[in-house]
């Protein structure tokens, strides 16, 4: 096992951001960035044992500095949306900053992925670590509390394990996540309509057109949305379904079946072409499956390559969409002296 450090550019302050790379005895690579605490390479072997870069993303620091894909970033304080850009905690209103018309997404424009995280690396016999540390003062993008992330990446045997954490000093909000775009041909110039993908989930959050959830929770059994047999993520991907239209594509939180908190598999991803298994395994309570509805053609991406619509699809492990303004979702508040805690793991394998 081993990590290398390197330089890989500058912020306009003149804050040094820099590239970590893990190598575990497989072979297999992650190469994740200080700034936004962002896994910028993922490789995996192929049937044949060949190693392919497994995730979208960009060559350069400036590229992810205006990137409004989060491709690779940890996403915070709060995945996914917040309605109407507040919510109410402990009888007080917080308004906090919009990025999508009327609504938060993804923390806000100042979110989690636009800072430049604290790092520390360990390595063992079995593993190498890098442990990214973020303060987040109080009021940043409207949440209430000084807030102290962590992540933790290991690369295991398997894998790429990443561990989040957070304490605050005030009861505020808290729902981390990596926003990875997979792709397991190798080649990021394909789509990924020809995945094959299961999903644990028996439900689902129906939305509205803006993608936040109506407050129902649905059966996937007997629509398009229904992943928890194999199946094609293009078979349905266009159907004529409201769920579907909502999105354009897929943009939906699955409801993960299991006990809240345990360690489960939430996904399993294969490419046939490539034989390589995606399994995603997670102790948070569902998923998010992206499949990349919103990626431009010729979008310039890693070494040359061309992304296009439906190039990647993201499997983002969080608590349920905007929480605090649902009464029926479970919550995402963390209060002075807990500690929010999940682990998310991507597994690979061949077949």
């Amino acid at each position: 096992m081993d990590i290398r450090r390197q330089t890989w550019g500058a912020l306009p302050d003149g804050r040094e951001v820099s590239l970590f790379t893990l190598t575990n005895g497989r072979g297999m690579r992650a190469s994740i960035a200080d700034y936004g605490a962002t896994l910028v390479e993922l490789t995996a072997p192929d049937r044949r044992g060949a190693m392919a870069d497994v995730i979208l993303g960009y060559d350069t620091l400036e590229e992810y500095r205006t990137d409004p894909n989060y491709f690779g970033v940890t996403v915070g304080r709060v995945s996914n949306r917040v309605s109407n850009s507040r919510f109410e905690l402990d009888g007080t209103v917080h308004k906090v900053t919009p990025n999508e018309g009327e609504n938060q997404v993804h923390g806000g424009p100042g979110g989690f992925h636009s800072r430049l995280w604290d790092a520390s690396v360990g390595s063992g016999p079995d593993s190498a670590s890098l442990v990214l540390r973020y303060h987040s003062p109080d009021g940043e993008e409207g949440y209430p509390g000084d807030l102290d992330a962590e992540v933790t990446y290991t690369l295991a045997d398997r894998g790429l394990v990443m561990e989040f954490k957070a304490v605050t000093d005030k009861p505020t909000l808290v729902s981390l996540t990596n926003h990875a775009y997979f792709n397991l041909s190798g080649n990021l110039e394909e789509s990924v309509l020809d995945h094959v993908l299961t999903l644990n989930a028996s439900r689902y959050l129906p939305t509205d057109d803006a993608l936040i959830p109506t407050g129902e929770i649905a059966d996937v059994a007997g629509s398009p949305m229904d992943f928890t047999r194999p199946k094609a993520v293009g078979l349905d991907v266009d159907a004529p379904h409201e769920a579907i239209a909502m999105g354009q594509g897929y943009d939906h939180y699955f409801v993960l079946d299991g006990a809240p908190g345990e360690m489960k598999t939430a996904a399993q991803l294969f490419h046939g072409g490539s034989g390589r298994v995606l399994e995603v395994r997670t102790t948070q309570p569902g998923v998010q499956f992206y499949s990349g509805n919103g990626l431009p053609e010729r979008l310039s991406g890693k070494l040359g390559a061309l992304y296009g619509h439906r190039h990647g699809l993201c499997l983002e492990a969080h608590g349920y969409v905007d929480a605090p303004n649902q009464p029926g979702f479970p919550a995402i508040t963390l209060r002075p002296g807990e500690t929010y805690q999940h682990v998310t793991e991507y597994r690979f394998s061949t077949t």
